[in-house]
């Protein structure tokens, strides 16, 4: 795997080094950041293939909030790079929309393993509705008044965009491809998120809360995601 663009912000000079170091003799093209504001020169003048983020960000603004910053605006895949071990750190970092969680100390090994499986998740392949059996050759969705592009990874209401972070459009877009059919969070984690969130199933009804909540369905009465008890979720049939 060569060519990717990978930014990282990290304001411990010697890690980035030597991290950047590694990954460049892997074949990443590697810059960094000590700050927010650089950071955000950085996107601003080359999209990047991946963020690698530390969660005490320099400059302003904490990690989550830029982790939400970065997907909203750029659809960028986030790994959150951090000392902050414990699950519900975990757990929140990847609600909100992180592709992924590396916790120092980490080895280089480990890293560029976890970048690789990122940047082969964001790629495509078969977790986006796109390539999958049910949705056809048509790659954009319509459910309803409901419409789902995953090439362009754009989900629009009633002509509206939906302000969904990456890990929501995915779920959304995982959902909708398969009206009627009944996944168990796990499937859901495994099938549209990737390995980073095994272990972490539960986090799946936070997303769903959110979606629904973009979504303005209703929980008691929802058009479009239905919860079926003891097992998962569904998108509704007949939409």
């Amino acid at each position: 795997m060569s060519g990717w663009d990978l930014v990282w912000l990290e304001d411990e000079r010697l890690l980035l080094e030597e991290c950047a170091d590694f990954l460049r003799g892997q074949g990443y093209t590697v810059r960094g950041a000590a700050t927010w504001p650089e950071l955000l020169a950085l996107l601003k003048d080359k999209k990047p293939d991946l963020v690698l983020l530390d969660w005490m960000v320099p400059g302003g603004i904490d990690g989550l909030e830029a982790c939400k910053l970065i997907q909203r605006q750029w659809r960028i895949p986030v790994i959150m790079v951090t000392a902050k071990g414990d699950e519900f750190d975990k757990v929140l970092a990847l609600e909100i929309g992180a592709d992924d969680y590396l916790t120092k100390p980490f080895g280089l090994r480990e890293l560029a393993a976890r970048i690789k499986a990122v940047l082969r998740r964001a790629e495509g392949g078969s977790r986006f509705p796109a390539a999958d059996e049910a949705a056809g050759e048509e790659e954009i969705i319509r459910r309803g008044e409901l419409t789902i592009d995953p090439v362009k990874f754009e989900a629009r209401l009633k002509d509206k965009p939906l302000d969904l972070t990456r890990t929501e459009f995915q779920l959304l877009a995982k959902l909708a491809a398969h009206p009627g059919r009944v996944f168990t969070r796990m499937q859901l984690m495994d099938e549209a998120l990737g390995d980073a969130y095994v272990g972490y199933e539960r986090t799946m009804d936070s997303h769903i809360r959110n979606l629904r909540r973009k979504l303005g369905d209703d929980p008691a009465d929802p058009v479009y995601i239905h919860t079926v008890y003891g097992v998962g979720y569904k998108f509704a049939e007949g939409v």
